[in-house]
């Protein structure tokens, strides 16, 4: 009976050893954690510059700025350049820079177009 006792006891101080260091371990990795968002926060601190309240964006003078739509009309393709060669992609422009005589915007209208291209109602 005296073996058994001890034995448990021996279990019980085994299983009270490993949660304690396990315990431990979790404390340490926390903490490590902690530190390092606390040294990385004082890092961020000294290398970025955080602007001012003048340095803020404001609403211009002339109130908000709101959205405007314009079509635009894209610009002739040239072929060639002046001197017979061929067009390069840095060679034409990023944008054309003309507006468009119509400015109506272009609306569906039933049976100009369809799924898949088919362009009627679908019957024969």
């Amino acid at each position: 009976m005296k073996t058994a006792t001890y034995e448990l006891l021996a279990a019980s101080s085994d299983h009270a050893i490993a949660v304690t260091i396990a315990f431990v371990c979790g404390l340490i990795v926390a903490c490590a954690l902690i530190w390092a968002v606390r040294v990385g926060m004082r890092v961020m601190d000294k290398d970025t510059h955080h602007p001012g309240l003048e340095e803020q964006p404001h609403i211009p003078d002339g109130g908000p700025v709101h959205e405007m739509r314009e079509r635009r009309e894209p610009d002739e393709m040239p072929i060639t350049t002046k001197d017979g060669d061929r067009i390069l992609p840095h060679d034409l422009h990023h944008a054309s820079t003309r507006t468009g005589k119509d400015q109506n915007p272009r609306r569906w209208s039933p049976g100009s177009s369809g799924s898949f291209g088919g362009g009627g109602l679908g019957r024969t």
